[in-house]
């Protein structure tokens, strides 16, 4: 019989070795230009065909199996993370759960298909942030599920609009254009914006941190938040008849003000919560920019380096007793000096330092930018989300492993083997993983021809960057953080623009002022007295005839046949 560890290493050892399958598989199919597109009829009844259709290219097969190699690593750290608790076992199997409701909703080219997916992933994440049963995890647990309903609702209304077309498979509109598709287009936006959290949604995504390390790592690299970038990259033929300049500043917005939240930001898990916001806001840029692979390019390496950076937060958060606060770290270097080594590599990927995974989607993602046309505004706004995203990262590995011991009380450092072994692979792939597929998806080397100032411009905003994460990070002699001098600022900043608040106690805040009006007038008021006191007489009225009838039944019953019969003789 296999014990409660051997499930978590046979879970991740096939999921790797199904993930590398997969992935040499596609890099052949692109290699090849070859496409599967493979239909399993399941019932056939008269002329009523149940089909299953599964579309098998490049694109489909390599993100599976780049999903498959992190979701096995992920497994195979949380059989040491989730060691002490008692419902593991469960875990696993919700985990797996998670990654097959994410394949489903990759090789799908069918809506309906797509929404199982779709609903499993929302479902199942449901499940994953209110493991911990307490107030905070259900909460979070409410905000996300009911945020992703929306985009539920949208692909099911799409789904409806697609039957004027004829078919719920996507692949077949690739090529054509009509002004009715507008409204299916902005369906699927809607739904792609819901998933990866963009302005307005965007609350949902730091509030899902409630959840289990391991799980977070799955959700922000991989996974659910991937999963609506991967929906509009797969639509992107028909996004790119539209003017997107509405969703592109949308896209915009979240970028900035998640790079902005995060330098105000001393939770550890909700730094890297923002720092996989600003990214997804990157993605979803280049797309409606116009370059799709360029998005799927940044999906990628973006998986790569961000679930790394939660695993090593997720054991420095371990290590510090459960403490996710930045001040309370430092020093880590000295009593963890493996999983900081990965930290660092992670962060360096995620600023584009030069030859690491990120810099191969970044450098081209700002490249294509430059050339594509658009205005000053644009330009400056993601050059300063560039710089922003160094200024965190900075802050943070300062903070956490060179400023002075800050910690509170003992605690225990120590580095586990397994939780090494699931780092290397991933420290692995952030460091090849952007080269590596970079030369594989694009079949000639990109050359952009820029003047010199403009090609130096991304390294100068991560140098500026930098020095503007030092200067959040350091205390001024005799006083305090630069951020606590602009307080109104740093408050605005940090807390994503007062968007959790707008996500829900404006929301039903009202409603409540209502329900306790109704509640004093009717249920305690006036209507306590009139409808439930009538309602008693009543039920005391019926009550005693049905005493009567049962006591006297057979002298009713001789009093109705005498009537009966007089009234029969007249």
């Amino acid at each position: 019989m296999l014990n409660k560890w051997s499930v978590y290493l046979l879970g991740s050892l096939i999921l790797f070795l199904t993930g590398m399958l997969f992935f040499m598989i596609g890099s052949l199919y692109l290699i090849w230009d070859y496409v599967v597109f493979m239909d399993w009829e399941i019932l056939s009844l008269n002329s009523c065909v149940v089909t299953m259709t599964l579309l098998f290219d490049w694109m489909s097969l390599v993100f599976v199996g780049c999903v498959f190699i992190i979701s096995s690593m992920v497994i195979y750290y949380s059989e040491s993370y989730m060691g002490s608790d008692f419902d593991r076992i469960r875990f696993y199997f919700l985990v797996i759960l998670f990654v097959m409701s994410m394949m489903m909703m990759i090789v799908s080219p069918n809506l309906m298909s797509i929404l199982i997916g779709w609903d499993g992933l929302g479902l199942v994440s449901y499940c994953l942030v209110i493991y911990f049963q307490n107030y905070k995890s259900y909460s979070a647990g409410m905000l996300t599920i009911l945020t992703n309903r929306v985009g539920d609702v949208a692909i099911l209304l799409s789904i409806a609009w697609m039957l004027n077309y004829g078919s719920w498979h996507y692949i077949y509109y690739m090529g054509m254009w009509d002004f009715m598709e507008f409204y299916l287009v902005s369906l699927i936006i809607l739904a792609g914006f819901t998933s990866s959290a963009q302005i307005p949604f965007s609350s949902w995504l730091p509030a899902a941190m409630a959840a289990p390390t391991p799980v977070s790592s799955l959700v922000h690299s991989s996974t659910l938040v991937t999963a609506g970038v991967y929906l509009l990259i797969r639509f992107s033929d028909l996004i790119l008849n539209l003017n997107c300049s509405l969703v592109l500043t949308l896209s915009m917005m979240t970028m900035f003000m998640a790079g902005l939240g995060a330098n105000f930001e001393f939770d550890l898990s909700k730094i890297i919560a923002l720092s996989t916001l600003s990214q997804l806001g990157l993605m979803m840029s280049i797309l409606f920019i116009g370059y799709p692979v360029l998005a799927f390019l940044h999906l990628l390496t973006h998986a790569f380096f961000k679930a790394l950076l939660f695993l090593c937060a997720g054991l420095m958060i371990h290590c510090m007793s459960d403490s996710q606060d930045i001040r309370h770290m430092g020093l880590m270097v000295n009593h963890l000096p493996f999983t900081c080594t990965c930290f660092c590599i992670s962060n360096m990927s995620l600023c584009g330092m030069p030859f690491m995974s990120g810099f191969y989607s970044k450098d081209i993602i700002l490249e294509m930018m430059m050339v594509s046309g658009y205005n000053f505004f644009v330009f400056m706004i993601f050059f300063l989300s560039i710089g922003l995203t160094v200024s965190y990262t900075f802050r943070v590995i300062y903070y956490t492993l060179f400023y002075h011991i800050n910690v509170y009380s003992c605690q225990s450092y120590t580095e586990d083997g397994i939780m090494m072994k699931s780092m290397i692979v991933l420290s692995v792939l952030a460091i090849f993983g952007g080269s590596m597929l970079s030369w594989m998806v694009f079949s000639v080397p990109f050359l952009v021809v820029l003047p010199l100032f403009l090609k130096l411009m991304p390294l100068t905003f991560i140098f500026l960057g930098g020095w503007l994460g030092y200067e959040l990070s350091v205390p001024f002699l005799g006083g305090g953080l630069l951020s606590e001098r602009f307080y109104f600022v740093s408050f605005f900043s940090g807390s994503m623009w007062f968007m959790p608040y707008f996500s829900t106690s404006m929301i039903y805040g009202k409603s409540f002022y209502v329900s306790s009006g109704y509640l004093e007038v009717m249920d305690g008021g006036w209507g306590e007295y009139l409808v439930s006191n009538s309602f008693l007489f009543l039920s005391s009225l019926i009550s005693s005839m049905m005493n009567y009838y049962q006591f006297n039944n057979v002298s009713i019953f001789m009093m109705v046949f005498i009537l009966i019969v007089i009234f029969s003789l007249i």
